[in-house]
């Protein structure tokens, strides 16, 4: 069994630490965010409720990258995409899909709304980039119905925290990678922000700085890995 440990996020309503499944528990019953859905529904009382579905997103090839969101059911899987590209996936405009069943599986259109597609427990498998591919996995493990918490289509409950990173040099927390290492010698190394500028970068240019996202070293990926609203 292994001991790695876990990456943590904070509860966006309470602020709570916990993990990605310990969060996916804690937002059913989460006093702060029960007094936001009351307080959302007072706002809109004369407006009809919806369908808001609860969505565990998590990066297939490393589980210290995910989210918990929010997605009105009439939004559309498009704008969950342009959500994962803003958020994780985004450096060079490249083609992405959604499908049940990742590569082999069944496509489904970007049009689709969200209510159309998912029932608590289904899961879809989101690609960006054909080539040099990030896949991501997303599963409904909660609906609602009720008023929104945000205008937008989708509102941010939780995400991981940073995962930690040491630097090759001197033990200390990491800022940055280095892309030759990476390319030149197929090595993953990171550094603190004092050996990063000391570290030698002839082809490559700087090391780079690390940001939360699953996609960093992939293509051309360099952030900014912040939430798009």
């Amino acid at each position: 069994m292994s001991n790695r440990k876990q990456t943590q996020g904070a509860c966006g309503f309470c602020g709570r630490m916990m993990t990605k499944s310990g969060l996916s528990k804690h937002l059913k019953t989460c006093v702060k965010r029960q007094e936001a859905i009351q307080a959302a529904a007072s706002q809109a009382a004369s407006q009809p409720p919806i369908r808001l579905y609860h969505l565990q997103v998590q990066d297939r090839a490393s589980s210290d990258f995910w989210l918990h969101l929010e997605m009105k059911g009439t939004a559309t899987l498009k704008d969950l995409d342009r959500y994962l590209r803003a958020i994780w996936l985004e450096c060079c405009g490249h083609l992405s899909q959604f499908s049940v069943g990742g590569w082999s599986g069944d496509q489904i259109p970007m049009s689709r709304k969200i209510e159309q597609v998912f029932l608590v427990g289904t899961e879809l498998t989101h690609i960006y980039d054909f080539g040099t591919s990030s896949i991501t996995l997303v599963k409904a493990v909660d609906v609602r119905q009720g008023q929104p918490l945000s205008r937008h289509p989708i509102y941010l409950m939780a995400r991981n925290q940073m995962p930690e990173a040491i630097c090759a040099e001197c033990d200390q927390p990491a800022t940055h990678w280095c892309p030759e290492c990476l390319i030149e010698e197929g090595q993953w190394v990171t550094f603190c922000e004092t050996h990063a500028a000391e570290h030698p970068h002839e082809d490559y240019g700087e090391a780079m700085p690390l940001v939360n996202s699953p996609r960093v070293g992939m293509c051309g990926y360099d952030g900014p890995a912040k939430p798009p609203y």
